[in-house]
């Protein structure tokens, strides 16, 4: 377990400079899968917008291939055997991996499994409060509101609700109608797509 949380250090620390030089803030950096079946999760935003547009996403993930590879040439590579690169907005359901984020999304629902139980709950589903100093402040449904440490926080993530939805609009709709319906079990030929 050690190796893998000094990998996904050593990961955040070559990728996040990457993130800050296009603007973007990183959210998370995660690796799961097993040998060949493996997953880089690259997770930045926008600190204006909380998103990520596809362009954004390819121009991160360019730099951070870049970066990989030339680690790779250098017999630095920091992944063993092959993987997919991943990158992305956090999306609607986001992640909440910065102590932070608990106070920025403060009003909306979240989900926060905890690493050990506190009062005999192991998950706290409910609305954010905020923080209270250093302490998340979660209103827990049907019970009342509770204040964990950050480090007591195994995983955590926001719950889709219409407030969420309202307050998470997409950048931009522009070209959605561009899109074409295309039947369940269709043959496309490539050409079509182009």
């Amino acid at each position: 377990m050690e190796t893998y949380l000094a990998d996904i250090a050593v990961l955040t620390q070559l990728i996040e400079p990457e993130a800050t030089a296009l603007g973007f803030d990183l959210v998370r950096v995660r690796l799961f899968g097993r040998g060949d079946d493996q997953t880089l999760q690259v997770m930045a935003e926008r600190p204006d917008t909380r998103q990520l547009t596809i362009d954004d996403c390819a121009d991160l993930s360019r730099r951070v291939s870049d970066l990989l590879d030339a680690a790779e040439e250098a017999g630095r590579d920091p992944i063993d055997g092959a993987y997919r690169l991943e990158v992305s907005s956090p999306g609607i359901d986001r992640p909440l991996t910065r102590l932070g984020d608990f106070a920025d999304w403060a009003g909306h629902e979240a989900r926060i499994v905890l690493a050990a139980p506190v009062d005999g709950r192991k998950q706290l589903t409910g609305d954010l409060a905020g923080l209270d100093g250093d302490l998340i402040a979660i209103d827990v449904r049907k019970h009342q509101r509770m204040t964990v440490r950050f480090d007591q926080v195994a995983d955590a993530k926001l719950l889709i609700t219409d407030r969420l939805i309202a307050a998470t609009a997409p950048l931009s709709t522009e070209g959605a109608e561009d899109f074409e319906e295309v039947p369940e079990g269709a043959d496309i030929e490539a050409e079509e797509l182009n």
